[in-house]
């Protein structure tokens, strides 16, 4: 295996950047997952690694190799397509073993190989059957398969989970992860689905208009965005954004805006001395807020009052969009013992800890 290396990476397509000066180190062995919305640039810079796309400046590294000006079949990679790319005149234990057989490997290496990626997969009663005889999912396994066998230094995923189904999205996500701590191998992982990241990736590379916007382990990206975008791309539902105004009032701050005015945490204070008086943007995730019926009294000092909107029950918890003031909100709880009902007056008490503040004109986190 081997780690990988961007220095200053740029591509171009005429007057369009889709990559801009992105520099990155994924470490060998490391699960990195590249994240972002279609467009951000992330399919793009896993091609140029591969070698499929040419690169306009910048430095590419795979172990202590410059990639830049070789072959994709000489970099020792092997890529996982969103839409698997099998040879539908093939049958599986074929489709698995061809790259090798260009590539010179003897007939026993080959189906030594076959047979270790069918052990690994499970696939061993699909190896005579055509693409056409088989499932989205099993489909998948012979395209993680067809990569296997090559045995390479680096492993590519480009969004291989988007044509599969919910339910069997979870299952293919659970089992690429198990691949790899048997493999031990370095994978390079695409998605838009922040989802797929978070459970899947040692470390998460976020992406936005060709740029790099943060890189951490999926918690900590989480709980310590470094943008507004980062902040509103990780978590489901998005967190909540309100444009506020920061009021200090004798030895306090307060965060203020159309319907509430709440008091911001102590440790908050030292950051917020050069933003005094400035509109900010509030946020807030949909976790981090309880409701509860005024008429209990049950409320904390940092409530809102807000009216439920519509209420969406998912089982063991329920999503509430309501309204506070001008502003939209969306709360994710509990199932509730307190049965809520669209129209229905709720006091809303945040974990104000866990918020966080935004330069409505930089977009950069305050606190």
């Amino acid at each position: 295996m081997a780690n990988v290396i961007l220095k200053n990476l740029v591509k171009r397509f005429n007057s369009v950047t889709a990559v801009d000066d992105l520099s990155l180190e994924i470490q060998d062995r490391e699960f990195a997952v590249l994240v972002g919305s279609s467009g951000c640039g992330k399919t793009t810079a896993l091609r140029m690694i591969a070698g499929l796309e040419t690169i306009t400046s910048g430095e590419i590294f795979i172990g202590d190799t410059l990639v830049n000006d070789m072959d994709p079949k000489d970099r020792d990679i092997a890529m996982v397509f969103q839409n698997y790319a099998l040879y539908p005149h093939m049958n599986v234990r074929d489709n698995l073993g061809f790259g090798l057989k260009i590539r010179k490997f003897s007939k026993a290496e080959i189906d030594a190989r076959v047979q270790e990626a069918a052990d690994i997969l499970g696939i061993h009663d699909l190896l005579e059957r055509k693409p056409k005889e088989l499932s989205g999912g099993q489909r998948q396994r012979v395209a993680l398969g067809r990569a296997i066998v090559r045995k390479p230094k680096v492993f590519l995923f480009d969004e291989p989970l988007s044509n599969l189904d919910a339910k069997l999205r979870v299952a293919m996500r659970a089992e690429i992860s198990k691949l790899h701590r048997r493999l031990g191998a370095t994978i390079i992982y695409v998605t838009h689905d922040q989802v797929e990241a978070m459970t899947m990736a040692d470390r998460i590379f976020i992406m936005h208009q060709g740029a790099l916007q943060q890189t951490g382990m999926p918690m900590e990206v989480y709980a310590k965005p470094a943008n507004l975008f980062v902040a509103g791309f990780i978590g489901s539902p998005a967190m909540n954004f309100v444009e506020a105004k920061l009021v200090r009032e004798a030895d306090a701050w307060y965060i203020a805006a159309d319907g509430f005015k709440l008091r911001a945490p102590g440790v908050f204070n030292a950051r917020l001395e050069p933003h005094a008086g400035r509109t900010v943007i509030f946020g807030v995730r949909p976790e981090d807020m309880s409701a509860h019926d005024p008429a209990t009294g049950a409320g904390g000092a940092n409530t809102l009052t807000t009216q439920a909107d519509v209420v969406e029950t998912l089982g063991s918890e329920i999503l509430v969009h309501m309204t506070c003031g001008a502003n939209s909100l969306v709360a994710r709880m509990d199932a509730p013992e307190l049965l809520l009902t669209e129209g229905q007056t709720l006091e809303v008490e945040l974990k104000m800890v866990k918020t966080h503040l935004f330069d409505k004109e930089t977009s950069q986190t305050i606190v």
